[in-house]
């Protein structure tokens, strides 16, 4: 694998990482060097999506300019080659999650659709009239109107767990909402609103104690945290490649491998089949039953080599360096006393959630913008959470590893233009 990030230097897992080493990272992402209104670019909008390291852009250039063909379905030697790295990229998926086989990795578009695949393949076959699905008070749209189409589909009920006004869950009430009707509990790893890192290991063993499964929107945490789904004992999890350095439009489902064999298929085509007549069809093994049609090729292998990147340099390292990006951008906002933060939890992720007084959140974004500090600026596909804290929308900053210190006080001179124009 080329790029810089391979060759920083060795230390121990969670040791972080140096400044030194971020600024030799940066170098590994092209669209970093540029200028926005005639300021060096403040990319802080990691959280909707990441930046794609130069080895992820080349990886997919070489996959279209040298073995670009169809897997799994030639004798050729492009289709081979390409089947081969297609296949490799799972089982390198397989790795970073530490699921038990490949055959547990299903490619889907992204977090969205795996999290529709496990409604509507998983769920509704199960769901008779009064069932429940239990979700929480901060997920994101994606983990909500899934179910509450299914749940218009089957006569199931909806229920949510609350947050407190930190953004934490409070396990008690997510506990009492358990009963002999829920059937299904899927929530998220870190709240892509607040940051909020959820204690899932301890709701999934609560759920599990009443034989519940566990879905885990895990689209804010791969990039950010160690995920270990074995030791969570999650039986889905879901997260989207455009977040993790690699392509768009490219995600995973994991799912235990018993579960997706029980599973039918979600859509019908080519490659999910073993054979097809007019009397009827027999369905392909996993993970294939669940990838109808040619898929996203060079973005599965891209994804592959995004987890190569990330891997060589160290998601632990990554996870505590991120950290010290929250820790200064919080200290900062101390000394700010028109900033409201929304969303505090004891344990958070890279997440930095805020809104001025008397300013909208989108004039925020746009001033800064100006300045060339890119955030986001909005509900965040999460209206509920909005509608808890009582506000329209906030400003969110969202961190990364190629993010640095300084770019934090860029941000917050910027917020300061912010105060000068608006007030």
């Amino acid at each position: 694998m080329s790029g810089i990030g391979n060759h920083l230097p060795q230390q121990r897992p969670g040791s972080g990482l140096s400044d030194t080493d971020v600024l030799r990272i940066r170098q590994d992402f092209p669209i970093l060097q540029q200028q926005i209104n005639a300021h060096p670019l403040v990319y802080l909008d990691n959280a909707a999506t990441s930046q794609k390291p130069q080895v992820v852009i080349d990886t997919l250039s070489r996959y279209f300019a040298h073995y670009n063909a169809n897997v799994h379905r030639g004798i050729h030697a492009l289709s081979e080659r390409a089947t081969q790295a297609y296949e490799a990229a799972r089982d390198k998926v397989r790795k970073f999650l530490h699921a038990h086989q490949p055959e547990e990795i299903v490619f889907v578009r992204g977090t969205t659709e795996a999290i529709n695949l496990v409604a509507q393949s998983y769920a509704r076959p199960r769901l008779t009239d009064g069932d429940e699905i239990l979700i929480t008070a901060m997920e994101h749209h994606s983990n909500i109107v899934p179910w509450q189409i299914l749940c218009q589909q089957t006569g199931a009920v909806l229920r949510v767990a609350p947050i407190n006004r930190a953004g934490e869950l409070i396990p008690e009430a997510f506990e009492a909402l358990l009963n002999r009707r829920t059937r299904l509990v899927a929530l998220g790893h870190i709240s892509n609103a607040l940051g909020t890192i959820n204690p899932v290991k301890t709701l999934i063993d609560i759920a599990h104690r009443q034989q519940v499964p566990v879905l885990l929107d895990g689209a804010q945490a791969v990039p950010h945290l160690p995920v270990d789904v074995q030791a969570l004992d999650c039986d889905f999890y879901a997260f989207s490649g455009h977040k993790l350095y690699a392509p768009t439009g490219i995600g995973v489902l994991y799912g235990k491998k018993a579960l997706l064999d029980a599973m039918p298929p979600y859509q019908g085509g080519g490659e999910m089949i073993r054979r097809v007549s007019f009397s009827g069809t027999e369905y392909n093994s996993v993970p294939h039953k669940f990838e109808a049609g040619t898929p996203d090729i060079g973005g599965v292998i891209a994804l592959g080599a995004a987890i190569d990147y990330i891997s060589d340099i160290g998601i632990a390292r990554i996870a505590d360096y991120e950290q010290t990006l929250l820790a200064h951008a919080m200290a900062c906002a101390a000394g700010v006393t028109d900033l409201q933060l929304v969303g505090t939890a004891r344990h958070k992720a890279g997440i930095f959630s805020f809104n001025l007084a008397g300013v909208h959140a989108h004039d925020v974004g746009t001033i800064l913008d100006q300045q060339g500090v890119a955030i986001r600026a909005g509900h965040h596909c999460a209206m509920p959470v909005m509608e808890f804290f009582g506000v329209a929308a906030t400003a969110r900053a969202s961190f990364a590893f190629y993010n640095t210190h300084d770019e934090v006080d860029r941000l917050f001179a910027a917020i300061d233009q912010v105060r000068e124009v608006m007030h």
